[in-house]
């Protein structure tokens, strides 16, 4: 089973770990949250230029890091991690994203690469799989769209972080 498959049913479990073992004060909460914030800001940005299995994606986000959906996730869950206040909590979602991260940035390399074996390689060449560049680089053929976002269903996520972040309030005063 390709481990691209378990992020998001294992996303959940984490989640429910993080309610349990949270200590969420009203200070972490708010740094948290901005975060996690930051990292859904960079979501809906990365959902608007992408047209999966389509085209490939390298304008916005994109000409800065090969994966900004999962730059955006990374943000987002350390900021959970940082509002719940928990030791334990940092170090599950740091053993989340490192159990399965490296492998699903593979997979979909060599998906991209296949799909689209020039422009994939030239993208590549010039913009990192992960962290960041600090200025754009590539082709950036892609654009912004908001309908992209809604096709690409990040809606979700972004109604999730008021749940969540209603969650870790609620243990706050627990």
């Amino acid at each position: 089973m390709k481990l691209s498959r378990l992020r998001v049913p294992l996303g959940y479990a984490a989640f429910v770990l993080v309610v349990f073992l949270a200590r969420p004060r009203m200070e972490s909460l708010a740094a948290g949250m901005a975060l996690a914030l930051l990292g859904e800001g960079i979501r809906i940005w990365a959902s608007g230029h992408i047209e999966k299995t389509e085209r490939l994606a390298t304008g916005g986000p994109y000409a800065y890091t090969r994966n900004p959906l999962y730059v955006g996730s990374a943000l987002l869950a350390l900021g959970v991690a940082v509002a719940s206040a928990s030791a334990f909590v940092m170090l599950a979602v740091a053993a989340y994203f490192a159990a399965l991260y490296p492998a699903v940035i593979r997979e979909e390399s060599a998906f991209l690469a296949g799909r689209f074996p020039d422009a994939y390689a030239a993208w590549a060449r010039d913009v990192p799989a992960f962290v960041p560049r600090l200025r754009p680089a590539g082709p950036r053929a892609s654009t912004f769209d908001w309908g992209r976002v809604r096709t690409n269903r990040e809606w979700r996520t972004a109604a999730a972080l008021p749940v969540v972040a209603a969650v870790l309030a609620a243990r706050v005063v627990w």
